[in-house]
């Protein structure tokens, strides 16, 4: 898979509601995928964090970024800095998918 095969999914269902959080955590689990191929079909925990899968500063920025465009969803990269592992990190991106599209 390549950057340009990860699907366009907006911040909302096609019946308008946001995204879950496992909707999200589909996209990042991809996108880490798209970045660190060395992962390719080793299953991702919501407890996992992008340090403890091997993730420099670049790849986390790429991947986050990719989600982000994924969902179609603009928001500062700041505000994606908090979470501490892949289910925090699907959460609030679901959560501000949520607020967009509320």
């Amino acid at each position: 898979m390549n950057r340009s095969t990860i699907p366009i999914c907006r911040c909302s269902q096609s019946d308008g509601a946001p995204l879950t959080k496992e909707e999200v955590f589909s996209l990042i689990a991809e996108a880490i995928r798209e970045v660190l191929p060395e992962l390719e079909g080793r299953p991702f925990q919501h407890s996992d964090s992008l340090d403890d899968l091997g993730a420099n500063s670049m790849d986390r920025a790429e991947i986050v970024m990719m989600v982000l465009e994924g969902m179609d969803l603009e928001i500062p990269l700041v505000e994606t800095y908090g979470p501490h592992n892949l289910g925090e990190l699907a959460q609030h991106l679901s959560d501000k998918a949520g607020a967009k599209a509320g």
